[in-house]
């Protein structure tokens, strides 16, 4: 089958091709996202393959539709970036990565936790302007304090293995708890329990209507002053103006993401020659309690390994009708 790859970055390229090593699917790379305008160019291909940004929207399906393509394959776990209704209304099946390395993302965000704790990213800077001074560097002890998972799933899981690892109080909040988050001995409980108590809240839950701005300036107001706020999750599930104004009174005290909801046009490219044109975006980057990284939480090699071959795996079983073995989203 033809696939045409979009969004693709060299170390795409790298792990795909290492992954089809003995199937020989054939690969076409392009680096523009997939949308409107760009849609004309899976012309020929049976597959696309998408990424976090690309738009597969209404208009993007009915071309892939007249061009021939029959499967979007999508190399990641979330997917609020397609309109399954317009996919399956073109007869268009999407499938997806669901797992590929829970660990990869769990220990980015206790990374960022530790990082804006410790102040590790102003510290990095002082020394290299020969300042040596600890003043403005204080942190607290991990230990005792109340920790909240806002989505049970298996990064969810692996995140509270390790802060429990750090002697702190793991609460979490999962609207349909699993054997398995149960088995973790965590404390569940209910979103309002996880304002009012932690001292530090991640969120590992997908952007879904119900998840959507689920951080805004009311369930921030029930938190406790000076909260730390941990995503890696989406970016739509923060109401970025609600966390600037938190940020500027104290309510919010540690901010650390991965992801921002208008990150589309912004993460994964080199913009450094040029002036960032987001003013949003741009005042979160003026807080010295927060923490940014361009959506690469799931950035090693375990995990890019494991989802080129969840994401070859897909594509061979639907070219041998085997549809009962794929990773495939139900609208």
């Amino acid at each position: 089958m033809k696939v045409a790859v979009f969004s693709s970055k060299p170390y795409d390229l790298e792990h795909l091709k290492n992954a089809n090593e003995g199937i020989e699917l054939e690969f076409t790379f392009f680096d523009p996202q997939l949308n409107a305008q760009t849609a004309i160019l899976t012309k020929g291909y049976d597959v696309v393959c998408c990424f976090v940004n690309d738009i597969i929207d209404n208009a993007v399906a009915a071309q892939l539709k007249d061009n021939g393509v029959q499967l979007v394959a999508m190399r990641c776990a979330g997917f609020n970036n397609v309109d399954l209704d317009a996919c399956e209304k073109h007869n268009l099946p999407v499938a997806r990565v669901p797992e590929y390395s829970p660990n990869a993302v769990a220990e980015h965000a206790a990374a960022l936790i530790l990082d804006l704790n410790r102040n590790i990213h102003r510290a990095f800077s002082r020394i290299r302007e020969n300042d040596y001074s600890l003043s403005g560097l204080m942190g607290f002890d991990l230990n005792g304090k109340t920790v909240s998972i806002v989505g049970g799933g298996r990064i969810g899981q692996t995140l509270i293995r390790i802060m429990k690892g750090f002697g702190c109080r793991v609460l979490c909040f999962d609207p349909i708890p699993s054997d398995a988050l149960i088995e973790t001995g965590v404390e569940l409980v209910s979103l309002e329990q996880v304002w009012s108590e932690s001292d530090i809240i991640s969120l590992h839950c997908p952007l879904l209507r119900s998840t959507y701005h689920i951080i805004n300036s009311n369930t921030i107001s029930q938190m406790k002053p000076g909260v730390m706020l941990i995503n890696t999750s989406r970016g739509g599930l923060i109401d970025t103006p609600a966390i600037i104004t938190a940020l500027k009174s104290g309510k919010i005290g540690y901010l650390g993401l991965d992801v921002y909801e208008e990150e589309a046009n912004l993460f994964f490219e080199d913009y450094s020659n040029q002036v960032l044109q987001d003013d949003i975006f741009a005042r979160l980057t003026t807080f010295k309690n927060v923490v940014i990284t361009g959506h690469q939480a799931f950035f090693t090699h375990e995990a890019l390994q494991a989802i080129a071959e969840v994401t070859l795996n897909n594509i061979t079983h639907f070219a041998a009708g085997e549809f009962d073995k794929m990773c495939l989203v139900k609208s």
